[in-house]
């Protein structure tokens, strides 16, 4: 009597489990191979950077998945070619973002000085002056947007996620702020002289007018960044507080508002953000002025953003002065939005919930 016998081979060495794979330093070597092209066809045919670049990533992300293709195998070069494809267009996003910020730095840093940041353009023609007056007016107007639009602004987003959920004044309120969340800046500035000429009369211009502009604009980002970062804190939090007798309001105030409160401040930081370089509305209704205004309910108020553009479409004469203060302005400005950002994310890790073992 025979038994059949399994003919199939055992040898695990039979079976490999690896193929050929390129080396690791494959994609530094057709990154440098691409550039080296895209440099010489630039120097043959006139490319700027931007072109240059744009073929350089071009033939980056075809030799390279070619290569992987040849040598590996079909999925490991769509891997790769994603992979490329994504690199790419990281890259190429920051090439308007390093432009811009070298432009503004290179135009704006010799514009700095003792006297850029401590005199206004009070009595002064041609060179000199500084920036003092419109620094003050950015701080104290948007400053006074931030105290009216982040009360209102998180006292509403409480009411959408803990008190109206699924009643019709939530929906008809969620309208209303995705409705003011596209409105033109500029609709916020011919509303707040609206409102004030009719209490002040025609030709109103003061600082306090043009927070209320800023605050229309600033509430419905603030009223959306909390409602988001309330409705990811666990209900199991407020169910747990609700079973120990703990009643609605005090539970939103201890348990609620902490928990998210990394995100609300990181919100609140890129609204202000938003709002501290916007133009239109502080032309209609903060005015321009050379001198510095500590009073926000007291004539105009000079802020950074008008003035850099006062400064560049009326440089003056000679123009040079004034469109280097101008350039000055505009790098202060991206100073104090990046600063805010590194201070809400700095706030966010602060009061982030501490987790422990």
């Amino acid at each position: 009597m025979s038994t059949a016998t399994d003919t199939r081979p055992t040898d695990r060495a039979l079976l490999p489990l690896t193929g050929a794979k390129l080396p690791r330093w494959a994609p530094a070597l057709v990154l440098a191979l691409a550039a080296a092209t895209a440099g010489l066809l630039a120097l043959t045919l006139g490319w700027g950077p931007v072109g240059t670049a744009f073929v350089a990533v071009l033939l980056f992300g075809l030799a390279l998945p070619a290569w992987s293709l040849a040598v590996e195998n079909r999925r490991a070069a769509t891997d790769r070619f994603v992979t490329s494809l994504v690199w790419g267009a990281f890259l190429l996003a920051l090439i308007p973002l390093v432009s811009l910020t070298w432009t503004v730095v290179s135009n704006g840093a010799p514009a700095f000085s003792a006297e850029f940041f401590t005199f206004s353009m009070r009595n002064v023609v041609g060179e000199g002056g500084g920036i003092y007056h419109a620094i003050i007016g950015t701080l104290i107007i948007t400053g006074i947007a931030a105290l009216m639009s982040v009360p209102i602004g998180l006292m509403t987003a409480i009411y959408l996620v803990e008190y109206g959920a699924g009643k019709r004044v939530a929906r008809s309120i969620n309208f209303l702020v995705d409705v003011m969340t596209g409105i033109p800046s500029i609709v916020a500035g011919l509303f707040a002289y609206a409102l004030f000429l009719i209490f002040f009369g025609p030709g109103v211009r003061m600082g306090f007018a043009g927070s209320v502009a800023l605050s229309v604009l600033m509430v419905p980002v603030v009223v959306r960044s909390c409602e988001e970062m309330l409705k990811l804190v666990p209900n199991d939090l407020r169910e747990a507080s609700y079973a120990l007798g703990v009643p609605k309001w005090r539970t939103i105030v201890k348990v609620v508002l902490p928990t998210a409160m990394a995100g609300i401040i990181t919100g609140v930081m890129l609204a202000v953000a938003r709002v501290a370089g916007e133009t239109a509305p502080l032309l209609i209704i903060a005015g321009a002025t050379d001198s510095v205004n500590f009073n926000p309910f007291d004539e105009r108020m000079m802020t950074l953003p008008v003035f850099a553009y006062y400064s560049y479409t009326q440089p003056g004469v000679p123009p040079g002065p004034g469109l280097e203060r101008a350039w000055g302005a505009a790098l202060i400005l991206i100073i104090i939005v990046m600063a805010l950002n590194l201070l809400g994310r700095a706030l966010g890790h602060l009061f982030a919930p501490k987790t422990g073992r």
